[in-house]
């Protein structure tokens, strides 16, 4: 069974952290064991997870910089059985530039994760909005691609960027690495240039994307700030509902891999 996720898309603001924050949560209360890493330096996982960026703990730039090992720096997050976090701070700007300076710097988190993967049913990593260094290392770390979605002609352009990379990268660094699908977010089923939007990413790219499409809600910019997904801050709100059954898409999707 494939484990490891990337969750990547170059563009901001499509929901990715979200997607993987509570894809997590989902999977967790089903009583699978998750790990998510924040790969990003802005940290926004980290922080809707509850915790403090700011605080001066192991982070995910300590494994990277090869000061701490990923088994010691992976933290429980409260209120969730069965989900861990490796965290991110804002230093791990500072990582990007160090990797860049090292052999085989794309299998730098790869070789860190390693040791702990086979403590999970699922490992989700929150790349960061760009196709760099960091993004380079969590696809290469990654054996499928999730890719989010927000249903407008912009995010549908990056994805052919995006496709691109990953091509590059099984070809240079990670031969197994395929695209398990895509994630349709701030979707507004009432329009009929987001459902020509999801229509064109099936037709032109042959992604498969999953159901149901997650629907825009004030309830996933309140989560964040009580340090909770929507899971558990809005339950029974309509994206409450659609990611509990992505989350079931998802890893039914990896199983028969």
């Amino acid at each position: 069974m494939v484990k490891v996720i990337a969750v990547a898309n170059q563009k901001g603001g499509v929901a990715k952290t979200t997607t993987v924050h509570s894809l997590g949560v989902a999977l967790a209360q089903k009583g699978k064991r998750v790990l998510v890493v924040d790969l990003d330096p802005q940290a926004c996982l980290t922080f809707s997870l509850g915790f403090d960026p700011d605080d001066p703990g192991p982070s995910l730039h300590d494994v990277l910089v090869r000061r701490a090992m990923a088994a010691d720096v992976r933290r429980p997050v409260p209120g969730v059985d069965g989900l861990s976090v490796i965290p991110a701070t804002i230093d791990l700007a500072g990582a990007e530039v160090h990797l860049l300076g090292r052999t085989a710097r794309e299998h730098v988190l790869a070789r860190a994760l390693e040791p702990i993967v086979d403590d999970y049913d699922v490992v989700m990593i929150d790349c960061p909005p760009s196709l760099g260094v960091l993004t380079i290392n969590g696809l290469t770390a990654a054996e499928v691609v999730l890719v989010p979605l927000q249903c407008e002609a912009l995010s549908h352009r990056g994805v052919g960027q995006l496709l691109e990379t990953v091509e590059d990268v099984r070809q240079f660094a990670n031969e197994k690495l395929s695209v398990l699908g895509v994630i349709p977010t701030m979707y507004d089923g009432r329009t009929t240039h987001a459902r020509k939007v999801l229509g064109q990413v099936e037709e032109s790219y042959g992604l498969r994307v999953f159901d149901p499409p997650v629907p825009k809600s004030v309830r996933f910019a309140e989560a964040p700030e009580v340090g909770r997904s929507i899971l558990q801050h809005a339950p029974s709100s309509p994206g409450a509902v659609a990611y509990r059954a992505l989350a079931v898409e998802v890893f039914d999707s990896l199983q028969a891999r």
